[in-house]
């Protein structure tokens, strides 16, 4: 149930269809004071070769309703356990713009303000209105708690690490036309052929998008070992200007005052990690198109993914002194 095909067994599993029974299976499990685990698409998320002492609540709530608003905008309600790429996919074939450039990226919807997913320019963040909350402290659903409360930050929230606070429904708010967001990244406006800010048909946009991310691996296939993965391992690090590493060709932006972000694929890069590096006994391996996700070859384990982490983190940290964070969550384990 992880798209590495990596991770231990659960001591219980209930399937929740609706945010109903996602709120009742967490009341029943804290009521036996028994650990609770969230899963959805299993995309983000590291277990332990051990596996969870506990329940695991695989959430697989259903429904996403737009709702057009007097200024032209639509609000888009979506249940936490719908597809993510199959809700951009919807509001892109009803000519709604905004998502598009968060195509392809797998896992549930409940987990996107979790982790602010963002690729491609384009960052939940950007059209978060708010989310519906199951509080495990008071046995409370919180409803429509403003995205503003949320602490939404670069591939983290106040969400991100905590287990008492549980999305069970998130709201959007679209342009409401047939337009792509500005095309801020330049590798996707090098793809569309246009400049930096511009706009294109989200279908446009999303297809170039989809064809990026399957040239990178990050595009899930069955058949496709370099899709077994988690994503993006590491976290681009955010570093104050004057501790930054300055390296030859390395790109540096802007992240707030006094902060750069550097491509931690490039560190890793530089560090003499190449693309196909391989782990212990050749079971895991850097995928072969891109540097930054980890890659389960098949016979392998969590144990084996670790050690590969770590022997990057290592690598980058003693070459440029920069320590590298992983974006997954880590359930058991860490590095």
């Amino acid at each position: 149930m992880t798209t590495l095909r990596l991770g231990g067994p659960a001591s219980r599993l209930v399937e929740a269809p609706a945010a109903e029974a996602v709120v009742e299976a967490v009341r029943a499990a804290d009521a036996q004071d028994d650990p609770v685990l969230l899963l959805g698409g299993g995309s983000n998320v590291v277990v332990a070769d051990e596996g969870f002492a506990g329940t695991v609540v695989r959430v697989t709530s259903r429904g996403a309703a737009p709702q057009r608003r007097p200024d032209g905008s639509v609000l888009l309600t979506v249940e936490a356990g719908e597809d993510w790429d199959d809700v951009v996919a919807a509001t892109v074939a009803e000519g709604l713009g905004g998502l598009e450039c968060l195509s392809g990226i797998p896992g549930r919807t409940g987990a996107t303000p979790v982790q602010n997913v963002g690729a491609y320019g384009v960052e939940v963040a950007d059209l978060l209105v708010d989310v519906d909350l199951y509080d495990r402290r008071t046995g409370v659903v919180r409803r429509q708690v403003p995205a503003a409360e949320l602490g939404l930050g670069y591939r983290t929230s106040r969400l991100k690490g905590r287990d008492d606070a549980i999305v069970l429904r998130v709201r959007f708010a679209l342009p409401g036309g047939r337009d792509s967001a500005p095309i801020r990244y330049p590798e996707l406006a090098r793809a569309l052929g246009v400049e930096q800010g511009s706009r294109v048909p989200a279908a446009v946009a999303r297809e170039a998008v989809l064809e990026l991310r399957r040239g990178k691996g990050m595009v899930l296939d069955p058949d496709d070992h370099d899709t077994w993965s988690a994503g993006s391992f590491f976290t681009n690090p955010v570093l104050p200007q004057d501790e930054a590493p300055r390296v030859d060709g390395l790109p540096r932006w802007p992240a707030g005052p006094g902060l750069v972000k550097l491509p931690a694929a490039g560190l890793i890069e530089r560090a003499g990690f190449p693309r196909g590096h391989r782990g212990p006994g050749g079971r895991v391996a850097l995928s072969t198109r891109h540097v930054l996700a980890l890659t389960h070859r098949g016979g392998g384990s969590v144990a084996d993914l670790l050690a590969l982490a770590r022997e990057v983190r290592a690598g980058v940290a003693a070459r440029f002194g920069v320590l590298l964070h992983p974006e997954p969550v880590l359930v058991g384990c860490r590095l």
